[in-house]
């Protein structure tokens, strides 16, 4: 009866030992992943924040004003008069 008590004490102690080895394995992961976490966060606001500018530049350079303006000014392109204009017939 001793032998059965005394194995059954050093099972129980060992399944505390490996709950407890557990229990710090876990919340070391979880501490881990979080980390992990709040810098895919932070990647991901930066990632936003950045396609918001890129947007808002996007737009700037695509505005009708604009394109006319690169194409007055680099281009020295200007809007055809009437004795520039060259009608094709259609076929």
């Amino acid at each position: 009866m001793k032998v059965h008590r005394g194995l059954l004490l050093a099972v129980l102690w060992l399944c505390v030992m490996v709950s407890a080895l557990a229990v710090v394995h876990t919340t070391h992961r979880s501490r881990v992943l979080t980390g992990e976490l709040v810098a895919a966060q932070k990647a991901r606001d930066e990632l936003r924040f950045e396609q918001e500018r890129l947007l808002l530049e996007k737009g700037a350079w695509s505005a009708y004003g604009r394109i006319e303006q690169v194409a007055r000014e680099k281009l020295n392109m200007h809007v055809p008069g009437s004795n520039e204009r060259v009608l094709v017939p259609e076929q």
